[in-house]
């Protein structure tokens, strides 16, 4: 290995031991763009695998994977204009009605989403979209939490990348539906914070319907040698703009066709 590419590890483990450490410690770090130079999208993701393997090493086992900054309001949001991906954790898991406490988060914010329990194994690339939908057992409401480890969410495509695509937890609604159940691309979406109208969307915020989401992250993980498992939950993707939450909340989302799902704050 060059000394070259041998600094370029260096850096990318230390990248990814910070976030880890921001995460456990609740204490967001400066965005990495902004501190390393050149970086790339590469990086970012091997920086993520760092990241998560200290949550790995810890017994916490994947789950599935998720999509994120699918839709345009999400996108001009965080000033990210193309899609990421990261992993879902046993860890990060909650059912709809439980309460998460604030002592896991920094500065969550909640999304709509539809997840997708698959029933058999997606191996892209070159999938379509009837692909996904024929592999796919159910449909649920979800909650993602998502949640920053960089300060002020001060972030570009490669700090959301590095930080496991900005993933804190994840509660899943009890309804399950299957696929051709749910009309996924005019399917509405309704978010009440503390009983009012907080946000509102639809299925086709997720780059044009949620499937075309989950066909992306297939046909993209496929390509890196990397399927998508039969038995794991894929998030879609959000169908609205962010819903910032603190101690104290509770948000609750309806999907039609599909259900709801509700989430507490302490």
């Amino acid at each position: 290995m060059s000394a070259s590419s041998s600094d370029r590890a260096a850096l990318i483990e230390t990248l990814g031991d910070e976030l880890h450490q921001a995460l456990v410690a609740r204490a967001p770090i400066a965005p990495l763009s902004g501190r390393c130079l050149g970086l790339t999208i590469e990086d970012a993701y091997r920086i993520q695998e760092r990241m998560l393997s200290h949550r790995l090493a810890a017994g916490e086992r994947v789950i599935g994977k998720k999509v994120g900054a699918t839709s345009k309001a999400v996108q001009s949001l965080l000033d990210v204009h193309q899609p990421d991906f990261g992993l879902l954790l046993s860890g990060m898991l909650y059912n709809t009605g439980e309460t998460v406490p604030m002592s896991r988060l920094i500065q969550p914010r909640a999304e709509g989403e539809i997840a997708f329990l698959l029933g058999r194994d997606l191996v892209g690339p070159r999938l379509t979209v009837a692909d996904v939908l024929a592999s796919t057992d159910w449909l649920l409401p979800c909650f993602e939490i998502v949640d920053s480890r960089i300060e002020a969410w001060k972030i570009g495509i490669v700090d959301t990348v590095a930080d496991n695509a900005s993933c804190g937890v994840i509660a899943l609604g009890h309804a399950a539906r299957r696929p051709r159940e749910v009309d996924l691309e005019l399917c509405g979406l309704v978010i009440e914070k503390n009983g009012d109208v907080a946000a509102t969307g639809a299925g086709a915020a997720a780059l044009g319907h949620p499937a075309n989401a989950v066909c992306w992250l297939a046909n993209t993980l496929g390509a890196l040698g990397v399927p998508l498992k039969a038995g794991e939950i894929v998030l879609s993707g959000s169908l609205a703009t962010l819903v910032p939450v603190a101690a104290g909340d509770c948000v609750s989302m309806t999907i039609g066709g599909l259900g709801g799902c509700s989430i507490r704050f302490s």
